[in-house]
């Protein structure tokens, strides 16, 4: 049986830790954890990328069996200002926990941990083998937490899923993205004179229209938007009276699961190279878009643990980039769920619903008892 009372106090314990990233690290919160497990027999291993950036595993059942993974991560984004309770309070008030991280993501570590600690208390026996990665640096990229403990193969699985706030909904798939940093070059000279010169600003300001009305060759998603060009970033020029001979600028693109990255950056390629001859183009980083067959056993039994306990969702689409990419990209099916309102993620006043935390953990109790790869 799920412990209420237990649960809502672990929530508050972790949203009263900071690990604001940046700004403070996952080490107190990580070791927080291992502290609280260990009455409870659980083993517990931490691994550091970089010094106090902790990131917290456990494993249950058979390891000689398919392992499915667990994750939800540590850090929360920095807190901020203009809270109605102090961020780190992790006030009660009319049915919510206040606080940063209460939705994302420290919420669904804690009925994660709950749903384990069930398990244990049920001495129930998984027909699989069980890992729990609470990882560091989720909220900058992961490059101290899951990416190099997948590519390291501290943690090797056949299946995942992701714990995140999605309002019990469920993530099958996730557009890719695309972040490009371009500059173009020209001719430096005098304002007064801009003929003997070449504005690289004016040629990025035709390139940037030309991009807006690209038109990309795709199939619309039913659960997803169109692929998607947003102008992040534009620096240039020296001085007013000077005519620019460099401007660089970044674009984000997002682009649907069945759509090629390299034809994309064909494409952007020579709408550049219809302005100018001179430029440089840096990927700066590139997520594979994927989706998931929504006959998956993933897919299956966590939809029946949902509607056995009566609770309303949605299989939906992701279309900014999550972890999901990252177990994709090393050929393990994942998928996304997670309790909390996606509207209040980073937000000041960040909360979650005391219902929301209890029904999430015995929907993730009951799918982990049910749950089989056959």
């Amino acid at each position: 049986m799920i412990n209420r009372d237990r649960l809502i106090k672990l929530t508050q314990s972790l949203i009263q830790i900071n690990s604001e990233n940046p700004g403070s690290s996952e080490y107190e919160l990580a070791y927080f954890l291992k502290d609280y497990l260990k009455p409870y027999g659980i083993k517990t291993r931490i691994y550091e990328f970089e010094k106090k950036r902790s990131n917290l595993l456990i494993s249950l059942g058979d390891k000689n069996k398919p392992t499915l993974v667990l994750t939800s991560h540590l850090d929360t984004v920095p807190a901020g200002t203009n809270w109605r309770y102090p961020a780190f309070s992790g006030t009660i008030y009319k049915g919510r926990i206040y606080g940063r991280g209460a939705t994302d993501d420290k919420g669904n570590l804690a009925i994660t941990v709950e749903a384990i600690l069930n398990l244990i208390e049920e001495k129930f026996k998984l027909d699989y083998h069980l890992i729990l990665a609470a990882t560091a640096d989720e909220e900058s990229g992961s490059q101290l937490g899951l990416i190099p403990l997948l590519n390291r193969r501290i943690i090797t699985a056949d299946a995942a899923l992701v714990l995140d706030s999605s309002s019990f909904d469920i993530l099958i798939c996730q557009k890719g993205l695309i972040h490009l940093k371009i500059s173009i070059f020209g001719k430096k000279a005098h304002g007064a004179y801009p003929w003997l010169g070449e504005n690289a600003i004016e040629k990025t300001v035709e390139i940037i229209k030309e991009l807006k009305e690209y038109r990309f060759k795709f199939k619309s998603h039913p659960l997803l938007r169109p692929p998607t060009i947003n102008i992040g970033t534009i620096q240039g020029g020296e001085k007013v009276n000077v005519v620019s001979d460099w401007c660089q600028f970044s674009i984000d693109i997002r682009f649907l699961p069945g759509m090629s990255k390299d034809l994309i950056l064909e494409d952007i390629k020579k709408i550049i190279k219809k302005n100018t001859r001179k430029f440089k183009i840096e990927i700066l980083a590139i997520q594979n878009p994927f989706q998931i067959d929504k006959n998956n056993p993933l897919v299956s039994y966590l939809t029946e643990a949902l509607k056995r306990n009566k609770i309303r969702f949605q299989l939906k689409g992701s279309e900014g980039a999550t972890v999901l990419t990252f177990f994709n990209e090393h050929g393990i099916p994942a998928i996304g769920f997670g309790v909390g309102q996606r509207n209040v993620s980073h937000a000041s006043d960040e909360y979650i619903k005391i219902k929301d935390l209890y029904y999430g953990a015995k929907v993730l109790s009951d799918f982990l008892k049910n749950f089989c790869f056959t």
